[in-house]
């Protein structure tokens, strides 16, 4: 049942302090809520939150989670890095008390249409390049005189859409990429919902795969009747749930396809959108910036998304052939000595890494590593060993992506380097690159060893790689 609730006197506990948790905090208040911010982190490493949050009337209770809060409280509000079995989580569950996340919130109040965009892998790009043909179209008329005069980008990404919902109108779109973590305890779906992929990821978060295909169904299961899937005809994940949508369906692939649905695909090189029975030509696939087979994919994906929301085609095509892709995701850092360093920090599934040493034919310097999510590394330790001519393994994953290279078939690596850190694995990456070579940081494990996140880690190889001389 959607939570359309009167904030004004509810007593929400917020669980985790970091940005979704503020966003939360403000707002809530902002509407008349009593608010406890509740997380584990001391007072002293929890400074810049508390100032980012010195004008907002919360309470602060730090350093654990205390079952005692939830006496006072009405409903508990988890950040997405919170899993359900946190005992704090557990013990409202148990209880029966309400749950919900800055973007459930956010899908309660908005009120112009939604688009939301999950998955195994692609999200932040294809949510990014959305956002771009978007941005490309405000002010605009599309040809089903659908208008967009400011578009919004967010959710997982960026800051929390909650921190401007109060600002929307009608007229706006919003645009979110949405994580499993968050899909878990929401009951509200966009109006267009987009599944990209299904595939092993954050296993050691959800412990099957079945739970976890479970918390992406849920992006479509609150959808109503005049409201639009979008699902990857070439992933069993995303595609085997066409029987959970509820209104129209848009898909994209490679390959033409038949049927009667609208949708896009890749033939002859050329990317095709097909509408209502026509087949319109796009672009040529060598137009699109980003390195990859999957890049090709999450450019499928993004027009199928911006037709669904009615942006106009020559907004998408004009985004698609400027954009040049995300923040730590195949980013190029530098070339030094001859070889190219490239910043993946955003692959923290083994699938991700895989894909990203698919993007290229040079010989290849491989920084792996971090920390494993229970994910199997069997497929990628079989490419490495086909493909990757030197291998440097650092973080908590090390033996065990060791373990699984030593299983695999094949003749590489030439040398194989074991390193505690990152930043010992940035110097004996330059001990071996080549001119002519690619030095590529896709770890294929979580930052959480020795980093907040992937962008922390991503912006110290960044540093680290900059520094070389």
């Amino acid at each position: 049942m959607e939570q359309k609730t009167d904030w004004n006197g509810k007593r929400v506990v917020i669980l985790g302090g970091a940005r979704q948790g503020q966003a939360a905090a403000r707002w809530l208040a902002r509407h008349g809520a009593s608010v406890t911010i509740n997380d584990r982190r001391s007072a002293e490493e929890m400074t810049s939150g508390r100032s980012a949050l010195a004008d907002t009337p919360v309470r602060w209770v730090l350093g654990s989670h205390p079952v005692e809060l939830l006496d006072t409280a009405d409903i508990l509000c988890i950040s997405g890095g919170i899993p359900l079995n946190n005992p704090l989580v557990a013990a409202a569950m148990q209880r029966g008390l309400p749950l919900t996340n800055d973007t459930q919130i956010f899908m309660e109040v908005s009120p112009c249409r939604t688009v939301g965009i999950t998955g195994s892998a692609g999200k932040t790009t294809t949510t990014s390049l959305v956002g771009q043909m978007a941005r490309n179209a405000e002010g605009r008329k599309a040809e089903s005189a659908i208008s967009i005069q400011h578009s919004y980008i967010g959710g997982n990404i960026g800051d929390p859409l909650l921190n401007y919902v109060d600002a929307m109108t009608p007229d706006d779109l919003a645009i979110l990429e949405i994580s499993s973590f968050q899909l878990e305890q929401m009951t509200v779906s966009p109006d267009v919902a987009a599944i990209l992929n299904i595939t092993p990821n954050h296993l050691d978060r959800h412990g099957t795969m079945e739970i976890y295909t479970a918390a992406k169904r849920r992006i479509l299961e609150f959808q109503r009747a005049d409201s639009t899937s979008i699902l990857n005809r070439n992933d069993s994940g995303s595609w085997n749930l066409r029987e959970n949508v509820h209104g129209r369906l848009v898909s994209f692939g490679t390959g033409a396809f038949s049927g009667k649905q609208d949708g896009t695909f890749l033939a002859d090189e050329t990317l095709y959108l097909r509408q209502r029975g026509a087949e319109i030509p796009l672009l040529q696939r060598d137009q699109i910036q980003l390195r990859g087979a999957h890049n090709v994919m999450n450019v499928l994906a993004a027009f199928a998304i911006g037709y669904a929301a009615d942006l106009p085609l020559d907004a998408m095509i004009v985004a698609t052939k400027e954009f040049r892709g995300v923040a730590h995701r195949l980013e190029l850092v530098r070339e030094w000595n001859g070889a190219q360093w490239y910043n993946d920090s955003i692959a923290t599934a083994p699938e991700r890494t895989m894909a990203a040493i698919h993007s290229f034919t040079e010989p290849i310097v491989l920084l792996l590593g971090g920390r494993d999510k229970n994910l199997p590394w069997d497929s990628l330790a079989t490419l490495v060993r086909q493909r990757v001519e030197h291998v440097v393994l650092f973080g908590e994953a090390a033996e065990k992506i060791d373990a699984a290279l030593k299983q695999a078939s094949g003749t590489l690596p030439l040398t194989l380097t074991r390193c505690k850190d990152l930043q010992e694995a940035v110097q004996a990456a330059a001990k071996v690159a080549g001119p002519g070579s690619i030095v590529l940081l896709s770890p294929g494990g979580t930052s959480f060893d020795q980093f907040y996140d992937f962008e922390e880690r991503g912006k110290a190889f960044q540093k680290w790689v900059s520094e070389l001389s």
